[in-house]
């Protein structure tokens, strides 16, 4: 009976939300947050609600992106980010994901990025995916039991990539099946047509993110010519039409000047880009280059250029890197999110490609609980300095012990050559990045960047 009453009353309060919906005006945004503040049990969320809140009073430049969702986007689209990642995930979700962790011992991940298949018909240098086998992929039938799992521990946010995801001839009848699901889609956008918009509109619960390099000239030098004109089509598609989209880039030593421009990130605003998604490129894929590495310098740079943006632009960063003190660190290994890849492995991270298990023989259940995950966990914890969280790049040595754990293999050939053949140019890197980041840390975050990660650990 009780649990009657309490599906009733967030009915009725995801009912209220989405007749609010279409008044994006800052007093409604407010009421908005009221109601949402009824609904997670979790002390950490309403004091996020509530911090939200007074962005919205300071009118603060983030709050353009929620703005954006209620004044700018189709119907279908807006009511499906409302119901299906505000309320089922963020705010009910929660409440599951505390009820496992209190079953379990150990708080699940907050997403699961899944690749359901490797075809792809480009062959861009240093892709992160580019030596997995392109015949690599995954069934409905699995790629359903991972949504299902993901569900049951309170997980309605997934994240898709490949290879391309939309080469997976099925993939709107995942969207379908799981209508209550958000989903975040990475693609190269060669694909989006009139058509593909139209099945957009259909699903509602689907936002591509549109992987670019840069500039037209940096874009067509790794994707091939013409791309970048094929991917600013897309966005033009998705923008009349009213869908929602992101743009993702993976900073180089060749393209960091570009994206950390002000005036090309003027540019993607006005495309209709509702989110950045900023990564680092890592010597794993295809052919690995460590002079593709961004510099020391201009990882810094970017980091810097992240904060400005988010004080002055009216759209959502989020880099993967150096958003480490926002996040508490690394959030590999299931502590905030884990990879499983077209072969069906359980990897730690999208660019960590050894695991232990996989999901044709295992459940998530037991991989998030299994000793190399509670290894990844138990690691995070031993470095202070959050500017510095990938175990990767930032902690090589650990990266390589974890590789080396019992019963770990690599997930295609080649993959163990960052941990050998690259070790000693990877603790290079790491001590050079060091050098600029422990300074920053100290002067940027010192003791609230402890009290920061303390509250990061208490919170899951």
């Amino acid at each position: 009976m009780l649990q009657s009453i309490k599906n009733y009353t967030t009915e009725k309060i995801v009912s209220l939300l989405l007749s609010m919906a279409g008044n994006a005006s800052n007093e409604n945004l407010v009421r908005m947050t009221y109601l949402m503040e009824l609904i997670p049990k979790k002390d950490y969320y309403r004091d996020r609600i509530r911090w939200i809140r007074q962005l919205i009073r300071d009118n603060h430049p983030s709050i353009e992106f929620p703005r954006r969702i209620l004044r700018d986007i189709h119907p279908n689209q807006r009511d499906k980010w409302i119901t299906n990642l505000a309320v089922n995930h963020l705010l009910v979700g929660t409440n599951k994901r505390k009820a496992w962790a209190e079953r379990e011992g150990y708080y699940p991940p907050s997403t699961v990025v899944i690749s359901p298949t490797m075809r792809c018909n480009l062959d861009c240098y240093g892709c992160y995916a580019g030596d997995y086998g392109r015949s690599l992929e995954l069934s409905r039938d699995e790629i359903d039991s991972v949504l299902v799992q993901m569900k049951e521990m309170g997980v309605y946010f997934a994240v898709i990539s490949g290879g391309e995801p939309f080469f997976k001839e099925d993939i709107f009848e995942v969207f379908k099946r799981h209508s209550d699901m958000a989903f975040l889609v990475f693609t190269h956008g060669g694909l989006i047509d009139e058509q593909m918009v139209a099945r957009l509109v259909e699903v509602g619960n689907v936002m591509p993110a549109f992987s670019l390099e840069g500039n037209e000239q940096q874009t067509d030098a790794r994707r091939g010519p013409g791309h970048f004109r094929k991917v600013m089509r897309a966005m033009d598609l998705m923008r009349e039409a009213g869908l929602s989209f992101c743009g993702s880039f993976t900073q180089t030593s060749r393209n960091t000047a570009t994206i950390t421009d002000s005036s090309f990130i003027d540019m993607l605003v006005a495309k209709g880009c509702f989110a950045l998604w900023l990564f680092a490129y890592v010597p794993v894929g295809r052919k690995p280059d460590l002079a593709l590495m961004p510099t020391p310098e201009q990882r810094d740079q970017l980091r810097r250029s992240t904060a400005e943006f988010r004080a002055s632009k009216p759209m959502l960063f989020v880099d993967f890197w150096n958003d480490g003190p926002i996040i508490s660190g690394c959030i590999a290994g299931g502590r905030k999110y884990f990879h499983v890849n077209a072969n069906g492995d359980i990897e730690p991270c999208v660019f960590c490609h050894f695991a232990v298990d996989n999901i044709r023989r295992t459940t998530l259940r037991e991989a998030l609980n299994s000793p190399l995950f509670q290894r990844i966990r138990a690691k995070q914890d031993e470095h202070d300095n959050l500017l510095r969280p990938c175990m990767l790049i930032d902690h090589p040595a650990t990266g390589r012990e974890l590789f080396q754990a019992e019963g770990a293999y690599p997930t295609h050939d080649g993959a163990e050559e960052l941990f050998t053949g690259l070790a000693a140019d990877m603790d290079d890197y790491a001590g050079r990045y060091g050098a600029i980041a422990d300074p920053a840390w100290t002067r940027e975050f010192g003791a609230e960047g402890r009290r920061q990660k303390l509250a990061g650990e208490k919170k899951g």
